[in-house]
């Protein structure tokens, strides 16, 4: 049995730079036809110099794969100047508040000092988007920021707002609430849930943010998965870090997914007999809503068993270990 997806597209990933860059980006570029490549480095791309740099490296890192890299810039107050020169260069502004995840430091302390960039981003047709976290209570911080997307919505209601890597099922229900407003969901919050990383023993290789929750939350965003929701995409949110970093105090937030999200998509949706949604949750959605055409893609995957390793490099990945039953066959430009 085989499945042949055009032009997947992972709409949120982090590639870092550097060795790890070089480590990690052929994995995304050899399995989708183009990724939403996070801004939070250090410092961050918030320059149309830096997104230049960065996207050379990402295509030297790429290693001849047909690969496209959709740019972001981290979030500022940009000039109205700024912003329309890096409209054609750019898929969207990356807002982060400051402090709530890696490499955020120099986020947004004030969100309501953000309106003016955001009034010129919705008045040149510049898609904002955002990690929806408060700096409350771990479970509760993406259900307190609820009420600052659907403030953002109302208020810019020609503005393309993506909730990033949502984790709650009050998430889904504010989704169909505002004709403006997207999401993205990984597809280790479709899988596990607040046991999987600290029921037992500690997993570090879980550990991300937003945190996984609960199971209800977990079944409600993969519900809206399998059914292609036409206001949803995939969005890895793959963020590697060393061993070191994460097996120790201190561990960093980051599921390294890249090598394993497309076979364990498959597994996931064939489980649940929803193979032919899994086009439109990897793809069609995304070129839609962002009404983008990246350079076309065939990428086959057929059911036969291997086995995650253990390691790739110094990054353990996500499902490390497993044995999953689809893996990528075959790769042709479309």
């Amino acid at each position: 049995m085989s499945l042949t997806l055009d032009t997947p597209l992972d709409m949120h990933l982090h590639l870092r730079e550097g060795a790890m860059l070089d480590a990690v980006a052929p994995f995304s570029a050899a399995a989708f036809a183009g990724a939403v490549i996070m801004p939070n480095l250090v410092p961050p791309v918030d320059s149309l110099e830096r997104l230049r740099w960065y996207r050379r490296e990402i295509a030297r890192a790429s290693q001849g794969q047909q690969f496209t890299p959709l740019m972001t810039l981290f979030f500022r107050n940009y000039s109205a100047a700024e912003l329309a020169e890096a409209k054609p260069q750019i898929i969207g502004i990356k807002l982060y508040p400051a402090g709530v995840t890696t490499n955020s430091a120099g986020g947004v302390a004030n969100l309501a000092e953000a309106d003016e960039t955001l009034a010129v981003m919705e008045r040149l047709g510049i898609p904002l988007l955002v990690h929806g976290e408060s700096h409350g209570f771990v479970l509760d911080r993406e259900q307190e920021f609820l009420p600052i997307y659907a403030r953002i919505a109302r208020q810019f209601p020609q503005l393309t707002i993506v909730m990033e890597h949502i984790t709650t099922r009050r998430a889904t229900e504010l989704l169909d609430q505002h004709t403006n407003l997207f999401a993205t969901v990984t597809l280790h919050h479709l899988q596990i849930t607040l046991n999987d990383l600290a029921g037992g023993l500690l997993d570090p290789h879980l550990f991300c943010k937003p945190i996984a929750k609960r199971p209800e939350d977990r079944d409600a965003l993969l519900q809206l998965a399998l059914t292609a929701h036409p206001k949803l995409m995939f969005g890895s949110d793959s963020a590697p870090h060393p061993r070191s970093s994460k097996e120790g105090a201190g561990c960093a937030a980051g599921v390294f997914s890249a090598p394993v999200a497309l076979p364990a998509l498959a597994e996931l949706f064939a489980q649940h007999g929803a193979l032919g949604k899994l086009q439109a949750f990897v793809s069609d959605n995304a070129r839609r809503i962002y009404n983008i055409a990246p350079p076309p893609k065939q990428v086959t995957l057929e059911r036969r068993r291997w086995v995650v390793p253990a390691r790739y490099g110094d990054v353990v990945p996500y499902l490390a270990c497993s044995e999953l039953a689809w893996r990528i066959a075959d790769v042709q430009p479309a």
